[in-house]
């Protein structure tokens, strides 16, 4: 499937059952959920997805049933976050078996690589594979910092055709747009600056808290894309508390447990992860009850 890079991108959770197996239904249902929202695209085995969690064999059980799901109505990209520039390439390879459509990448897992090493891991698995990719720029989580001019740099590599920007400055917009144009498509990967982000250029959004609210995601982006920024800002404030929590350490645990008050997703993780409990919890839930209890009425 041809690719238009542009709309809200769910960063899909993952599903388990009690016992931490994988939810393959509860999957296809959170997947059809989105998707009858108008979602424009589906980024499987995220952090959200736990990928870190997974066995590699579970990791293409994950993308093979979300490819059959989809069956084609929007495009399927996957995380390929692997702890070797050659496992990636070898996941790659599977997922381009396996009908992915496009894949997000991430430097490599555990070691934090310097620039000369990240240049040459995104350099070497886009050489690998026809399939495009999204570069995923996250150095608060991953310690590793794929700057403007780095992006200039892999210009010349054509299957790098996107990126998600999650450095948390929006300024970052601007100077990739002024560096390398439209180039890339560009995409914002922190909830609480999607508005601000859409304001500066980027053109599409992988998003968390998506997975509990997808209706009112889509309607941010919506509006906003057709100006109508007075309307997308009463919808991001009513949003923004539990926008916040996608900026967390747990941010897994807290949107699976919005997630599970929506009736999206079940709220099991799979361990090291485990529920928030005491104080934490209490403050979380009531953030997402207050949201669900206020939740405005979508034309």
């Amino acid at each position: 499937m041809s690719i238009s890079w542009r709309g809200v991108w769910p960063a899909i959770l993952t599903p388990f059952h009690a016992d931490e197996s994988l939810d393959l239904a509860g999957y296809r249902r959170l997947i059809d959920f989105q998707l009858d929202a108008g979602v424009h695209g589906l980024v499987v085995l995220g952090t959200l997805g736990e990928n870190g969690s997974m066995e590699y064999s579970e990791k293409l059980e994950v993308l093979e049933a979300a490819v059959d799901c989809v069956a084609g109505r929007v495009p399927v990209v996957t995380s390929v976050a692997e702890g070797s520039t050659r496992m990636a390439v070898r996941f790659a390879a599977d997922a381009a078996k396996l009908g992915a459509d496009g894949l997000m990448l991430l430097p490599t897992m555990i070691y934090k690589c310097d620039s000369r090493e990240t240049m040459h891991h995104f350099r070497t698995v886009a050489r690998s594979t026809a399939l495009p990719i999204m570069c995923y720029n996250n150095p608060i989580s991953y310690g590793v910092d794929i700057t403007p001019p780095m992006f200039v740099e892999l210009s010349d590599e054509k299957n790098l055709v996107a990126i998600k920007e999650s450095s948390d400055d929006p300024r970052r917009v601007t100077d990739i747009i002024n560096l390398c144009g439209s180039r890339y498509s560009l995409f914002c990967g922190v909830d609480d600056l999607i508005l601000e982000s859409m304001l500066l250029g980027s053109t599409g959004w992988v998003a968390g808290l998506v997975n509990a609210f997808p209706a009112e995601s889509v309607k941010i982006w919506e509006l906003a894309t057709a100006g109508k920024w007075e309307e997308a800002r009463a919808i991001y404030r009513w949003f923004m508390p539990m926008l916040h929590l996608d900026t967390h350490v747990k941010l897994v645990q807290y949107i699976k447990l919005a997630a599970s008050v929506t009736g999206a997703c079940a709220e099991h993780l799979r361990s090291s992860r485990l529920p928030i409990a005491g104080a934490e919890r209490e403050a979380v839930l009531k953030i997402i009850q207050d949201g669900v209890a206020s939740r405005p009425k979508l034309s």
